[in-house]
């Protein structure tokens, strides 16, 4: 027998004892309960049942609305939302059995808590207990000896009624007496978190798919895709190609798990994942363990699974095996398990539950998932064929996520969108310089994989796969100190170190694969300190950036921002119907405003400059006889806007040009009372308020070399952005630093944006504006042209919801006292929980804790002004609950006084 004991002892006992491939195993699922029993199958009985198949299950048809490919969980539960939305020419085609290749061994573990808010509602409809979600619970994560790991990456409890409890030690030990609870400060108990039986799932959703209208056919492996090119040039699927027949289609889902990328590559799509072997093991029976809640140990990283009378024990180990050849003979296959990878599992099970060191390992699982950069899955439309949908890279939550997921995908395919923010799930949220790149791809997986289970702090930053793009002005302010943070891609600054150069080194895969671990690096040094959920030991230095732009000026660099030019016969109709504001202004002026989906939800917010027919200039200039735009979008979403814009195109047939010119320009903005003296020193235009006023843009001459000056502000000062040539970045950040001497000037980082910009009300896309958020519910009804006669993409659902009223809102609220906030901290309306923040900084110009946050009426009525004043407001962080001020509008600089000029 192998016992969990010594670790020379235990490996080789196990390898002596094992034979990992002599069998697999099959799940009983009962609904009474949410444990499992195990029933074990020969190895050899799976191998014979596919030796056994010959042809597809079922006749090919001719044609379908859809065809979704992979039989796994992502798979069933998509075709079965298809279904239920009610389209039922639907195809499933699956290579082998349905649950092949990877959902027929997965643990089947199901949390109900996640670090957001759309994943907890993703996990709610996989439970389907959506219904009982009420109230929020702060939380700490467990299992942390010398430290209590604090909560800001589970927070949902309460708004969305998950029953759950943070236990002390001997709490602990009275429900789970196995338990080592010596090292433990606390733990979380989440009574209904349980498991779920792949096999089962999988054959249910299948059935009741089939009894809607669906077809699904086994043992049918997919061979090719066809693309076709409409008359506009927009590439489009047309059908799928099996060795038995070829189904017509305008529609494809990947559902294919570790073989997406192989699927991927017949359209001519990216798919950015990678495979690697993950594994658990089962343990023999354990007396006493019975009926005790399943276990996660975050700084262990590993996970005891209760199983019958037994565990499984598995977890994410830093040196994960990457399948380098995916093979398309793996169906019900496993692999070998190496024990010298594994034994990190056991040495934390066997501290967290001693009673393993005595207990054999009845059998081992060690199969392929799949992983992607930002350990998210993939989901949506592909940027390069209209018509092929992505539902994989679930990391190893297939099973976990698949309900919500399954349920938003077929919203996505049927109406366009999701009804929830799926943005994080969104392939388009990767830049598609990365989508392909083979070193970013199996960098960004490792880490993620490697940090699954490590706490989520606000301003951790990747190590892996830096400086992928770096912007002109990269060398100079890293020798000032600067601090980057990395965006898909673009290293963008972050802060200002004061103690000096901090770069950012190769990838040394945490030391795994003989790769020499990295010393000395200052870069990570840094990041360690920031591992905190109170104010960062450099709070003083983002203090020093901010008050600098608020009473002299600051220069940030923000050249990641997206550079988009719209031209063509149609640029006027398309920037009517794409931008909720009306851009159609004097060439000459800029204008701020979002972009919608058909529900009406904020797809984008961005500028738009309306610019003079004129020949090309580029990259500052378009070539244009008619309409031409200029367009600069947040760098970080550049991609989903661009994608967003092309779709929207396409899909009105207008004859548009868009062009990326984004790698060809630097951008950096100068603000602060002081910024007008200082660049009427280095431009050669007037600048004061009559020559050029706020929300209008020139040509004109920097320090002798030619740049568009917009007189814009993300910060809430008198400012102008300056979009530069690269050529001309570094002559031009001279000459401003130069000039800027005698004012104070200073280098300012994202870091300080986000503090300045929370302060005066901005907007940050993704935070407190999201795809199902309204520009009515986030106070910038002021950006839609409502009071024109001017259709727009949207419009009719903001009609709509004018005319009923207002269900939530943004609300400012301000906390007097000097504690962090990060976002997600619960609302309370006179002791009544009605939200929970997006965002949340500190505000030092007002020395106060901001942050913003959607409310709704517990009574379902309206979110009038009048209830947001009456109500007393408190906000509670991890446990303690702080009064809270609400404001309608932004308590710093109300008037809009000061990106006017007007100082004083």
């Amino acid at each position: 027998m192998a016992f969990l004991g010594k670790a020379a002892q235990r490996v080789m006992a196990c390898r002596q004892t094992l034979s990992p491939l002599c069998r697999a195993t099959t799940r009983c699922y009962s609904s009474q309960s949410t444990h499992t029993t195990e029933k074990s199958v020969p190895y050899e009985k799976i191998l014979k049942q596919e030796d056994g198949l010959s042809g597809p299950t079922k006749p090919l048809p001719k044609s379908a609305d859809v065809v979704v490919i992979g039989g796994g969980s992502l798979g069933c539960q998509t075709l079965y939302h298809l279904c239920k939305l009610g389209m039922t020419n639907v195809v499933l085609l699956e290579r082998d059995r349905l649950t092949a290749g990877t959902t027929w061994h997965t643990a089947g573990l199901l949390w109900q808590l996640r670090p957001s808010d759309t994943e907890v509602e993703l996990l709610a409809h996989t439970r389907n207990r959506l219904d009982e979600y009420k109230r929020l619970i702060k939380i700490a994560k467990t299992n942390g000896f010398n430290k209590l790991i604090d909560c800001f990456s589970s927070l949902l409890g309460k708004a969305y009624g998950i029953e759950s409890y943070v236990l002390s030690p001997a709490e602990t030990k009275d429900l789970y007496p196995l338990m080592n609870v010596k090292d433990l400060y606390g733990t979380l108990y989440v009574p209904k978190d349980g498991t779920m039986d792949p096999a089962g799932t999988c054959t249910t959703l299948s059935r009741a798919a089939t009894a809607r209208g669906a077809t699904v056919i086994e043992n049918c492996p997919v061979t090719g895709i066809q693309v076709k090119v409409d008359d506009l040039g927009v590439k489009r699927v047309k059908a799928v190609e099996t060795a038995h027949g070829t189904i017509q289609t305008p529609c494809v889902v990947n559902c294919a798990g570790v073989w997406a990328t192989k699927l991927g590559e017949m359209a001519g799509v990216n798919v950015p994942l990678i495979a690697m072997h993950h594994a658990y093991v089962v343990t023999e029976r354990i007396e006493g363990i019975q009926n005790m809640p399943n276990v996660r140990d975050h700084d262990a990283s590993v996970y005891l699974r209760l199983q019958g009378d037994a565990l499984s024990v598995g977890g994410y180990e830093q040196n994960p095996i990457f399948w380098n050849d995916v093979s398309d003979k793996f169906a019900f296959s496993l692999f070998d398990l190496d024990w010298d990878v594994f034994m990190q599992h056991i040495d934390g099970a066997v501290n967290r539950v001693p009673a393993l060191e005595q207990t054999g390992i009845k059998s081992t699982v060690c199969g392929p998932e799949s992983f992607t950069a930002d350990h998210k899955p993939l989901m949506g439309e592909a940027p390069e064929v209209r018509g092929f949908f992505l539902g994989c890279g679930f990391n190893s939550a297939g099973m976990m996520l698949g309900g919500g997921c399954g349920k938003e995908l077929a919203h996505w395919i049927i109406h366009g969108r999701p009804e929830k923010d799926m943005y994080g799930y969104d392939i388009r949220r990767f830049h598609h310089s990365l989508t392909n790149n083979n070193r970013w791809i199996r960098e960004r997986s490792h880490e993620s994989y490697a940090k699954n289970y490590s706490v989520v702090f606000p301003f951790d930053e990747p190590l892996a796969s830096r400086n992928m793009r770096k912007d002109p002005f990269h060398q100079v302010l890293q020798e000032q100190g600067c601090v980057f943070q990395e965006r898909h891609g673009w290293e963008r600054p972050g802060w200002f170190n004061r103690g000096g150069p901090a770069p950012v080194l190769d990838y040394d895969y945490y030391g795994a694969y003989d790769v020499p671990k990295n010393t000395d690096y200052k870069y990570s040094e840094i990041l360690g300190k920031e591992y905190t959920f109170d104010f960062p030991p450099h709070h003083d230095v983002i203090r020093d950036e901010c008050l600098s732009c608020r009473n002299a000026v600051a220069v940030f660099d923000m050249s990641y921002f997206g550079k988009f030019y719209l031209t063509g016969p149609d640029a006027k109709k398309a920037a009517d119907w794409l931008f909720t504001a009306d851009v159609n202004k004097a060439p000459g002026s800029t204008v701020y405003t979002c972009m919608l989906n058909k529900r009406g939800g904020v797809e984008s917010d961005l500028t738009v400059s309306r610019l003079e027919p004129s020949p090309a200039h580029l990259p500052l200039t378009p070539e244009s006889n008619g309409e031409a735009y200029y367009l600069a979008i947040g760098g970080g979403v550049a991609q989903h806007n661009w994608s967003h814009i092309q779709a929207v195109l396409q899909d009105q047939g207008f004859r548009c040009t868009l062009i990326d010119h984004t790698e060809d320009m630097g951008m950096i903005s100068i603000q602060g009372p002081k910024s007008r003296e200082l660049l009427q020193e280095v431009l050669d235009s007037d600048l004061s308020n009559d020559a050029f006023p706020f929300s209008t843009h020139k040509i004109v001459n920097a320090a002798g070399h030619k740049v568009r000056a917009m007189r814009l502000s993300f910060v809430g000062e008198m400012g102008w952005e300056l979009h530069v040539p690269k050529e001309s970045c570094l002559p031009v950040y001279h000459a401003v630093m130069t000039a800027g001497a005698k004012y104070g000037i200073c280098n300012a980082g994202y870091r300080a944006i986000d503090s300045l910009s929370i302060e005066k009300g901005y907007r940050h896309w993704h935070a407190d504006l999201r795809p199902d958020d309204t520009p009515l519910e986030a106070g910038l009804a002021f950006t839609c042209k409502m009071k024109t006669s001017i259709p727009f993409l949207g419009r009719q659902a903001l009609e709509a919801q004018k005319a009923e009223g207002l269900r939530r809102r943004i609300v400012c609220f301000t906390v007097d006292e000097k504690v962090p906030m990060f976002g997600l901290e619960a609302i309370f309306r006179n002791g009544v929980p009605v939200g929970h923040l997006r965002r949340s900084e500190f505000g030092f110009a007002i020395d106060k804790t901001i942050g913003y946050g959607y409310i709704c009426n517990p009574d379902g009525g309206v979110v009038s002004p009048d209830f947001v004043r009456s109500g007393e407001f408190t906000l509670e962080r991890m446990g303690v609950t702080y009064k809270a001020t609400a404001h309608l509008k932004s308590p710093f600089d109300p008037e809009n006084k000061r990106v006017k000029g007007i100082y004083g």
